[in-house]
């Protein structure tokens, strides 16, 4: 990831909110009139004792959920999306705020000449190449001094001479910083034989469960309670929060389900006569997207995708639905009966999860798979065995049953297996990263409608939301007499625990609620909350602890969570050990190891040091750096791999005869140059932030 070239990017974004709709519009809408950070009334807070005004902040929000709007006109704005953009929104002026203080310490200054200069550069500032490019992305200078010279166009210009010269500062700070950086020689050669050179090695991969037991790696309180005195940065967080709660979810009832099908009833005569499909989808439909589409049946779900294709009314001209799928009614006007380019299959499969590195695991899931074959043969239904063998336990529940796809939406040898079989056949085992599948492939088809439809939610009436208000109202008056436990249970209601939140998070199952937040951050433990109403229901909770520290507690769950570390810690030592132990001695190889621990010996070549790949192994960084840094013909010391240890025989390395290595260095060198300025400025500006003190007073 060029990181230099997505901090220029955001330092564009912190820039370019301050004009908000302009940068979208700017060739269209001159008229447009922008404000910019005005209004001292009230802060959101401060950075380094600097103030950022609740008017700076809010411009800066609006600016972007209106460009949210725009980017997205279907989504609808959540919760969870507000959430998000009220924290862009800060982060935003924090790092517009830091920024100005940097320019100020490095005494960054621009001169007018530089600005005209930029303007009328070959190559000039990020937003005029944004709105004033042609097809060719060449400046298009006519339209750009047309714009400039319009006199209606004064005060938006100079908004936008703020937001060049901005630009260019930041250019000039990321080139103070950039001189700090610079390549060696050493350092360049050996990146560049590492990148090229193919490694050939044998190894015993060994996954930390082979050290054995949890059971056997006891935790005392006295290492927990070290392990989080010595690691407490780790655990730094804002004030935080849990409590317990009852949910009251809004569910729409059958009759919300029948209202909605005999609305879009009311519309099939009306849709069939359109002849303009677009306008009345864009009117009457929640996903005004559907129009002049091509569905499969891996479109819609199995039942509604049944009641589709295999319709007596499919043809063109034709309306067909309403058709309930997935929480929602859909109806169909066709326009083309097609062929899809691509099948797409319907599948069951039993999934049978085993460590690749340990031979009794691969023995004991054959023996497994030749069992599951054996009743299949017998007449046992594989839905029953995909139900009582499968590890994929979403799809177990019915029968192993995956639905419809097309070959992109799997794996390659899970897809390669299906769509080379034909229905009803029985296929496998097949591995892949998940494990062993054995596969039942129950369709395959390549129909597809050229279509437009209209999509209609279906969400609880306003009958079926004051239902359960008032429950949830009475269960809060009876728990608010008689206790929150006490009543729960005499309504045989569950009683949940959110985990720990933050102010502005969102909270476990729940999601983000401001209303949640606000009630959480003002009250007192064991305080019940009023009826808080959310989208997905009716919450009524207790709060049961504060933390203010600014530190996660070493409650249980993070006892648990150090205990997992500390026991992970242990094992990896004990591991390294017994390794070591099996690599001494005269007469030692990596095959006598495996025979007499029951583990396998992985034989790879052309290995690549560039991505991690072993062929026919798969993708582990640390095994390949450790296997580049090898002496060829010598057993290795246990080294790390992605889950363990393993014991390597590097047999060979090969550079290529067609690489030119001074080309390739010259090449890298520039590459390997901007990696480390990016990397430099990257970890600049977030030791700026982290060193900065940052105050957040926002409502």
């Amino acid at each position: 990831m060029a990181i230099m070239s997505n901090l220029r990017n955001k330092t564009h974004i912190i820039l370019y909110t301050l004009l908000g709709s302009f940068l979208a519009l700017i060739v269209f809408e001159w008229g447009m009139n922008f404000s910019g950070f005005t209004g001292k009334a009230n802060q959101a807070g401060k950075v380094n004792g600097k103030s950022i005004s609740l008017s700076q902040y809010d411009d800066v929000y609006k600016a972007l959920t209106e460009n949210f709007r725009r980017g997205n006109p279907a989504a609808e704005l959540t919760p969870e999306t507000e959430l998000g953009l009220h924290e862009q929104a800060w982060n935003t002026v924090v790092d517009q705020t830091l920024l100005e203080q940097q320019f100020e310490k490095f005494g960054i200054t621009l001169q007018d000449q530089e600005v005209v200069e930029a303007f009328n550069s070959p190559n000039p500032p990020m937003v005029i190449r944004q709105n004033f490019s042609d097809s060719t992305g060449a400046i298009d200078r006519k339209k750009l001094e047309s714009a400039r010279s319009d006199v209606r166009n004064k005060e938006l210009w100079l908004q936008l001479e703020k937001i060049v010269r901005q630009e260019l500062k930041v250019n000039k700070l990321i080139h103070s910083l950039q001189t700090l950086a610079h390549v060696t020689e050493p350092e360049l050669g050996e990146i560049v034989n590492r990148q090229f050179t193919r490694f050939s090695a044998s190894f015993i991969p060994v996954p930390l469960s082979f050290a054995g037991a949890d059971a056997k790696f006891p935790v005392k309180d006295d290492e927990i309670k070290k392990y989080y005195d010595e690691h407490k940065e780790l655990f730094k967080q804002l004030p935080s929060r849990k409590a317990d709660y009852v949910f009251f979810p809004l569910i729409p009832s059958s009759k919300d389900s029948l209202a909605v099908r005999t609305e879009l009833e009311t519309l099939r005569s009306d849709f069939s006569s359109s002849v303009n499909d677009n306008d009345f989808v864009q009117k009457q439909s929640d996903r005004p997207s559907g129009i002049n589409a091509t569905y499969t049946r891996a479109d819609f779900s199995p039942l509604a995708g049944m009641a589709i294709f295999n319709s007596s009314n499919l043809k063109p001209g034709s309306i067909v639905g309403p058709i309930a799928d997935r929480g929602e009614f859909r109806l169909l006007k066709i326009m083309q009966l097609t062929t899809s380019p691509q099948p797409v299959a319907r599948a069951s499969h039993i999934l049978l999860r085993f460590n690749p590195a340990s031979r009794d695991e691969i023995q004991k899931v054959r023996e497994l798979s030749i069992l599951i074959y054996q009743q299949i043969q017998a007449g046992v239904s594989f839905e029953a065995l995909a139900q009582k063998y499968s590890a994929d336990t979403a799809s177990a529940v019915n029968g192993g049953d995956v639905g419809w796809f097309s070959k992109e939406r799997m794996v390659p040898a899970f897809s390669a297996a299906v769509f080379s079989a034909r229905p009803g056949a029985i296929v496998g085992p097949v591995q892949t990263q998940f494990g062993l599948h054995i596969i039942k492939v129950t369709g395959l088809d390549n129909k597809a409608v050229l279509c437009s439809e209209v999509v209609r939610n279906i969400r609880p009436s306003s009958e079926t939301v004051d239902s359960e208000r008032r429950r949830a109202t009475a269960f809060q008056l009876n728990a608010k007499e008689n206790g929150f436990d006490k009543s729960a249970a005499s309504e045989k209601l569950r009683i949940d625990k959110t985990g720990e939140f933050g102010k502005r998070m969102p909270v476990g199952q729940i999601g983000y609620s401001d209303k949640i937040s606000t009630y959480a951050f003002k009250a007192g433990e064991g305080d019940l909350s009023d009826v808080l109403e959310t989208e997905k229901g009716f919450y009524i909770m207790r709060l049961t602890s504060k933390n203010d520290t600014g530190y996660r507690l070493l409650d249980q769950d993070l006892k648990m969570m150090v205990t997992a570390e500390l026991v992970r810690e242990k094992k990896a030592a004990s591991l390294e050990k017994k390794l070591a132990g099996m690599a001494k001695g005269t007469g030692v190889s990596l095959e006598k190891i495996a025979l007499n621990a029951g583990l396998q010996v992985v034989t790879a070549d052309s290995i690549r040091w560039s991505d991690g790949v072993i062929p026919g192994y798969g993708v582990d960084r640390s095994l390949v750096e450790a296997i580049s840094g090898l002496v060829p013909g010598k057993l290795s010391a246990p080294v790390k791999t992605n889950d363990g240890y393993a014991l390597v025989l590097l047999k060979g390395k090969t550079l290529p005869s067609e690489i030119n290595l001074t080309a390739q260095k010259a090449a890298i060198a520039q590459q390997l140059l901007r990696a480390k300025q990016e990397q430099l400025f990257a970890e600049y500006f977030a030791s700026l932030r982290k060193n900065s003190k940052i105050e957040d007073s926002r409502p």
